[in-house]
């Protein structure tokens, strides 16, 4: 059976584009489905679900939208209702894969269409500010942003074969079989460069053990991530050993990954193991993107587009409270690891972050405000010694068991 790709986009002005890319896939042996986001003119090229049918899926028609005269309203609205129509085409199995072309608008649009996919599921969007920042659009999705070079205006012979490619990219991903995996447990686990030795150790044990490890980077999105993939209900343990974007949250850095960062396991009651991971620094891209309010703190290039700060006695004091705080809210097992010789490989003696008062000032918060009943284990270690994850591996499998 044909597998089908939504072509999603604004057929009043994009139409001959999407033409284009329809025949292209079509020559390839697929079936494409038309869906107009369009929302003042015409469409240029038969659609199969209409701008109305989009419009009406958020509650409202095209006429209306047209009559308010709002583009940020009609904005809101149609991206609402491409994201509704796109999932239930999904869900019915009438789509296997998602494409997109556009500007700045269409992208917002488009994206927001294939986001709604579930991950795994082939999705590709051309557009014009994808050598930007992206994480506006991709968010916490495995959407793949490729960059139009031209304005989505036409088909020449720059945009041919750009398109050409962008169409080769998803049958590509179609034409994958990825490889079978049993059906092991899986635990997710948070990881930064300053925490990599620690988590490789408790993949090693954990894998030993039986389970599959899920490393999530902590760098907003993939903290977003995880805590996605945990609210989904995929997840038997989680293994929260850098904490790290709960101080980007509060400095200010640029690898936040929002205020509900390690809410879903709390919720859900799903068994874990946290530490304060790289609660000692906070991050932000090149030397020169670093405020000037804090250009007189300890800095560290970690390269030359990512320049690490090191969080304060007083941050520290903050962070504890906070990781306590967000700990006390769990309904299942949990326990905290604190690693008194440091909390990443630039806190220890002799390194770069190393500040016993900050360090202090962590713990001290962490101790005072963690609920009673919940169990701190103090290890006379840095969080990359080998005895902390054995410690931290063991005490997961204990409480999942």
């Amino acid at each position: 059976m044909k597998k089908t790709i939504a072509l999603i986009g604004a057929l009043d002005t994009k139409g001959k584009d999407y033409e284009f890319v329809k025949e292209q896939f079509e020559s390839r042996g697929y079936q494409t489905l038309l869906i107009d986001t369009g929302i003042m003119g015409e469409p240029m090229i038969e659609p199969d679900i209409s701008s109305d049918e989009v419009a009406k899926a958020s509650g409202v028609t095209l006429h209306e939208l047209r009559e308010k005269g709002d583009k940020s309203l009609a904005m809101m609205l149609m991206t609402k209702g491409v994201a509704e129509i796109v999932r239930s085409l999904f869900n019915d199995g009438k789509i296997d894969a998602g494409f997109s072309m556009g500007g700045s608008n269409g992208t917002i649009i488009g994206t927001a269409a294939l986001r709604s996919l579930p991950l795994g599921v082939p999705k590709v969007m051309v557009s014009t500010v994808a050598s930007g920042d992206t994480q506006p659009y991709v968010q916490n999705s495995d959407v793949v942003m490729f960059p139009a070079i031209l304005d989505v205006s036409g088909v020449n012979r720059f945009s041919a074969q750009i398109y050409a490619n962008a169409v080769g990219t998803l049958c590509g991903m179609l034409e994958t079989t990825p490889p079978m995996f049993d059906g092991k447990p899986l635990i997710t686990a948070s990881m930064f460069g300053n925490t990599t030795t620690a988590i490789n150790q408790c993949k090693e044990h954990l894998e030993a053990k039986g389970f599959e490890m899920l490393i999530f980077h902590a760098t907003g999105t993939g903290g977003q991530t995880m805590e996605a993939i945990v609210q989904k209900g995929y997840i038997n343990g989680v293994l929260d050993l850098t904490t790290t974007e709960l101080a980007d949250e509060l400095v200010g850095g640029v690898l936040s990954a929002g205020p509900t960062r390690m809410d879903a396991a709390a919720k859900l009651g799903v068994p874990q193991v946290v530490a304060p991971g790289c609660l000692d620094m906070a991050n932000f891209w090149g030397m020169n993107t670093i405020p000037e309010s804090l250009r007189d703190r300890i800095i560290y290039q970690w390269n030359p587009n990512v320049s690490l700060i090191r969080t304060t006695p007083e941050e520290n004091a903050n962070l504890g409270r906070i990781l306590a705080q967000k700990v006390n809210r769990s309904c299942g097992p949990v326990a905290v690891f604190l690693p008194l010789q440091g909390i990443s490989a630039l806190d220890a003696p002799d390194k770069e972050f190393w500040w016993p008062d900050a360090d202090a000032a962590l713990f001290d918060a962490i101790r005072h405000h963690i609920r009673k009943d919940i169990p701190v284990y103090e290890l006379d270690c840095n969080i990359n010694d080998p005895q902390f994850a054995k410690a931290a591996s063991e005490k997961l499998l204990e409480i999942m068991d």
